[in-house]
């Protein structure tokens, strides 16, 4: 007897229709607080799905579409992420006004959560090597439960 192999079917959305309401229709609703409420949904994303490892937020990243994320630099109270991939180049090249305020959220809430100290995430964009940096930086002696 043959063993039929269960396929799995993930549908997939085109990366146009991910744009028109990330970068197009978000910032029209929510216009000159688009940042601010972005970063704010990056950290609520963030308690919804707690991660244990960085190699978790990786695969969180790739999963999500976000792009490809790597550490890049670690100090004492700082860490410093590059964001890569065709996603994010493509962002980057098609609106001057792109940011990445949602996943420096994300990345600030899963660390604060791992720390249990304040942590605050910043993007830099930069557009000549086609990726972004995402700084989180956490206080050791500003701690939270």
């Amino acid at each position: 007897m043959e063993q039929k192999k269960e396929e799995l079917y993930e549908p997939t959305v085109p990366v146009f229709g991910y744009e028109l309401m990330r970068d197009i229709l978000l910032p029209d609703i929510l216009g000159k607080h688009t940042p601010e409420i972005l970063y704010w949904g990056g950290k609520q994303l963030s308690r919804k799905f707690p991660l244990q490892s960085i190699d978790e937020y990786s695969s969180f990243f790739e999963e999500a579409g976000w792009g490809t994320l790597t550490v890049a630099e670690q100090k004492k109270n700082e860490m410093t992420f590059e964001l890569r991939g065709s996603f994010v180049e493509r962002r980057l090249s098609i609106n001057s006004d792109v940011s990445f305020k949602l996943e420096a959220g994300f990345l600030a809430e899963q660390i604060q959560l791992q720390k249990k100290c304040t942590t605050e995430a910043a993007d830099e964009i930069h557009k000549r090597n086609r990726s972004v940096k995402i700084i989180a930086r956490w206080d050791e002696k500003d701690k939270v439960e």
